[in-house]
């Protein structure tokens, strides 16, 4: 698959507080122990969503417990303050944002990760199992590749393309970008069922959650004419549909959870794009009660 390079993304978070890894460094005591640590996770977060996913392909229910966070930050600074207790107890007198996705240690009581990457890679790893894993031996060059892709190609251009106040050639220049990132994977997926093997790996769901974010967040901030070109790629959208339902992907969607996030957190401008919805998520999401 090639991959067209974009300008690097300034980070929407800073960097992570935590990159602790299981079963990396024997000094740090993180061995891999079922039943050992927890997520601490919003399906509301792109990260969280992607974690979510990850951990259900997995099956770890019974072996890494999951504890929801609100879908809505209740810190002004965008923290959550269920994890202030976590924070404070892993590093003295921390100050910054109690943010999440969090994987942490029970038996110390302490945070190990708050890098979401980091985290679905020890997880496929370690507690596996006898599940496909989805980081395929030889595959990571290619997962990275759409990381890339889809943080500079989707997110990104779509919050630019987006940018209330900004200057019209940078917008158009963004869109451009979005409309050809888009492109580059309805080609793939007019011949692929999945992104880069036969099976669903980690590609799939990075792009399926930038998808996701793509038609209910970002949409809302594009105009009409936009928001028509951006659905006008057929087989990328019906792969977005076909693994919503699959029940790994469609049962973490919280579709008013993410509307409530973005509408607490967003201050731009709804544009005319709003009112034209891409996918009816919700009838096509499995495992919804």
């Amino acid at each position: 698959m090639t991959v067209t390079p974009f300008a690097p993304v300034p980070s929407a978070q800073q960097t992570p507080a935590f990159r602790g890894r299981i079963g990396r460094d024997a000094r740090s005591g993180h061995y891999a122990v079922p039943r050992r640590y927890r997520l601490h996770l919003s399906t509301t977060c792109p990260d969280g969503l992607r974690i979510a996913v990850t951990h259900s392909l997995l099956g770890l229910d019974d072996v890494c417990t999951v504890t929801p966070l609100d879908a809505v930050p209740d810190c002004p600074d965008g923290g959550h303050s269920a994890l202030r207790p976590l924070y404070e107890a892993s590093v003295h007198r921390y100050r910054g944002a109690a943010v999440g996705p969090v994987l942490s240690d029970d038996w110390s009581g302490r945070i190990v990760s708050t890098h979401a990457p980091d985290i679905t890679r020890d997880l496929a790893r370690h507690f596996g199992g006898g599940r496909p894993t989805p980081y395929p031996c030889g595959a990571e060059s290619e997962i990275e590749a759409v990381e890339r892709m889809c943080a500079q190609g989707i997110e990104r251009a779509a919050q630019l393309a987006g940018a209330a106040g900004s200057d019209p050639a940078e917008r158009d220049t963004a869109l451009g970008n979005l409309l050809h990132t888009l492109g580059v994977l309805e080609r793939r997926l007019v011949a692929e069922e999945y992104l880069i093997r036969d099976r669903i790996t980690a590609a799939d769901v990075e792009l399926w959650v930038a998808l996701v974010q793509l038609d209910t967040v970002h949409r809302h901030h594009l105009d009409a004419a936009a928001v028509h070109r951006v659905a006008h790629h057929p087989a990328l959208w019906a792969y977005a549909r076909r693994l919503a339902a699959h029940p790994a992907f469609g049962a973490h969607l919280d579709l008013d959870g993410i509307a409530r996030r973005h509408h607490a957190r967003c201050r731009g401008l709804e544009a005319a794009g709003s009112a034209v919805q891409i996918l009816d998520w919700e009838s096509h999401a499995a495992g919804r009660p």
